[in-house]
């Protein structure tokens, strides 16, 4: 059994955003030479999530309305203040993001077979900030033979 491992940063100039990561984990899978086995894939942020659905537009805004309607926060241009979560009391503005994160999830392990990503024919990789404008990242960990 081997292992590889490789971290990708992101840093999104707004508070929320989805970015598709497949491609990445791809390239990654490749570098490790991994041909049986699995790949985790999760962010190293409590206000961050990785997940695996279709990538389609609108999809991802019935998502954004979604996590915004079960755990309301900012506007993701910041142009409208959210609620006033307790956690805001540690004078964090971010309340929103943690419970976004528990919604969503922060990672996910991905079958790979013959050296490939074993994903359905509309499965795709992304990672999805809550609470951007600084450095965050994702470690990609490969298991396997």
């Amino acid at each position: 059994m081997k292992s590889h491992t490789k971290y990708l940063w992101f840093e999104l100039p707004r508070r929320r955003g989805l970015v598709r990561i497949t491609g990445e984990v791809e390239r990654f899978l490749q570098e490790s030479g991994i041909a049986e086995g699995m790949v985790l894939v999760s962010a190293m942020h409590i206000t961050a999530a990785v997940f695996v659905n279709d990538d389609e537009p609108g999809l991802h805004a019935d998502i954004e309305e979604w996590v915004q309607r079960l755990a309301p926060g900012p506007a993701a241009d910041d142009s409208r203040p959210g609620p006033d979560y307790r956690h805001h009391r540690s004078g964090e503005d971010n309340g929103d993001a943690h419970l976004k994160n528990l919604l969503v999830g922060h990672q996910v392990i991905l079958p790979v077979t013959q050296g490939k990503l074993d994903l359905g024919p509309w499965q795709q990789v992304f990672y999805y900030e809550f609470d951007g404008r600084r450095r965050k990242r994702v470690v990609l960990k490969a298991i396997g033979e």
